[in-house]
């Protein structure tokens, strides 16, 4: 090659740089990710260029959701439990009512809940669930593997579309990268409707990595409906104590008006794929639940995408941490939190909140593990108890507070949850379920590790570099 052809694309280059560069700064995203994306470009060239294309590009609202139909499918659920809307809540009143103005997610009451603690027992409740389905099955799911689990799902899903259930399955193109298309072809083959969310293509691969449906959520007939951690994989069904590499995770299942909330929230998911209306009585039907309710439950069904104008499950969170009176429990495998919520974990501690995390010891990358460390020093010094579990991998993502709320969903305690990944959470006001969850963040205390300030300022210099490395990248992660 040529000096004058060298700095002739030497030129370009910098002009690409500069041009893309200038892109990020018009875009007014947050500070951290300005500058990170910023030192992403500069200090890695062409690969740091790459990794924008691939991730980076912002995409707004117009381009991917169209309201319309979000509204549209919002009324439909809405208009035969208006009156639940006017329930109360007492202390947490504004945070409901900031859901619904915001999110146009009603209050529900009557909901009976259960809990759903081990991969074994989330897949046989299911699947008892599919043999009752009369008239739809919609699953929604990040991953599901070519496996033992995923083929005994998919056998299921069959057999349901084979007496004439309608049956859709909705995964992340990006979490079943790995998977073969006579996966999907065979259910396709015996009726089941299957798409996969912003296929990963070349030439428009793009924007689409950067924005996955993360959510893991199931509806059947409009009645049932289940939300939480759990993907559809062997993995998940390692169980704690029994198996190496034991798995720990949550699901919720409910029945009842909440089961609405799901259903809106997939049959907007499947509308932008499919442009196919999901919003007759068939699928938001006149719930009752399918037994007597000992014990009532009040839940508001809160989701996150990259395309809202506010971040509601972001804001939900920072909410009740800021109005936490006694105590703030929370299990993530990923905490890298924007600045908003560590202040928040922070402030909350400070003012003498008992605020408990409890992380993965070995989270399931190296670079998310000096993600999370590089957050704990903050944490401790703060007075915040951060507790590492050591009986496998911990991938619930679920909160509680003050025995009186608590959710579950598909969040992490990190920016890509909040802002780019497609998330369900359920909002559970409820002293029953609160203490369910916070009991079961004390019995995983006991395989956990707590973190002592003094010791873990005396890590090796290493860690701390790749930690601190690691951290200024952590709200592009």
């Amino acid at each position: 090659m040529s000096p004058l052809l060298a700095w002739i694309l030497l030129l370009l280059y910098a002009l690409l740089i500069t041009m893309t560069a200038t892109v990020v700064i018009l875009e007014n995203r947050t500070p951290a990710k300005t500058v990170a994306w910023i030192i992403v470009l500069v200090g890695m060239p062409v690969v740091g260029l790459v990794l924008f294309y691939f991730f980076g590009q912002n995409i707004r609202k117009e381009r991917y959701i169209e309201r319309h139909s979000y509204e549209r499918l919002t009324h439909e659920m809405l208009k035969d439990y208006v009156e639940d809307a006017h329930l109360t809540g007492g202390k947490y009143q504004r945070l409901m009512e900031f859901i619904e103005r915001d999110h146009r997610t009603i209050l529900t009451s009557a909901n009976a809940t259960q809990l759903v603690e081990t991969g074994r027992e989330w897949i046989q409740s299911l699947l008892r669930d599919f043999q009752q389905a009369q008239h739809h099955i919609h699953l929604q799911t990040y991953i599901i593997e070519d496996d033992a689990v995923g083929r005994l799902v998919a056998d299921a899903l069959v057999d349901c579309a084979k007496r004439g259930v309608e049956v859709r399955l909705l995964y992340d193109d990006v979490g079943c990268w790995n998977v073969d298309a006579a996966f999907f072809c065979r259910m396709q083959q015996a009726g089941v409707e299957v798409q996969p969310f912003l296929p990963v293509r070349f030439p428009s691969l793009t924007h689409r990595a950067n924005y996955r449906n993360h959510r893991k959520v199931c509806i059947i007939d409009g009645r049932v409906g289940y939300v939480g951690g759990m993907n559809l994989a062997l993995r998940y069904m390692r169980e704690q104590g029994k198996e190496s590499g034991a798995w720990r995770d949550l699901h919720l299942r409910m029945e009842g008006a909440a089961v609405h909330g799901l259903q809106r929230i997939f049959a907007t998911d499947w509308y932008f794929m499919r442009k196919e209306l999901l919003g007759n009585d068939a699928y938001f039907p006149l719930v009752k639940p399918l037994r007597p309710i000992a014990h009532p439950t009040l839940i508001q069904i809160v989701s996150a995408n990259p395309v809202a104008r506010y971040s509601d499950l972001m804001y939900s969170l920072t909410w009740v941490i800021q109005n936490a009176k006694r105590y703030l429990y929370i299990q993530t495998p990923y905490f890298m939190p924007p600045e908003v919520v560590l202040q928040a974990l922070q402030t909350a501690a400070l003012s003498g909140v008992d605020v408990r995390v409890m992380l993965p010891a070995k989270p399931d990358a190296h670079l998310l593990r000096w993600g999370n460390a590089s957050y704990v020093e903050d944490a401790l010094a703060a007075g915040i108890k951060v507790y590492e579990y050591r009986s496998g991998f911990l991938h619930s993502k679920c909160a509680v507070a003050d025995d009186d709320w608590c959710t579950i969903g598909s969040t992490n305690m990190d920016a890509r949850s909040f802002d780019n990944n497609f998330e369900a959470n359920a909002f559970i006001y409820d002293s029953l379920m609160a203490e369910r969850v916070r009991q079961r963040f004390v019995d995983d205390m006991q395989a956990c590790q707590e973190m002592d300030l003094v010791t873990w300022r005396k890590r090796p210099l290493y860690k701390k570099f790749l930690e601190s490395i690691t951290r200024i990248f952590s709200p592009i992660l």
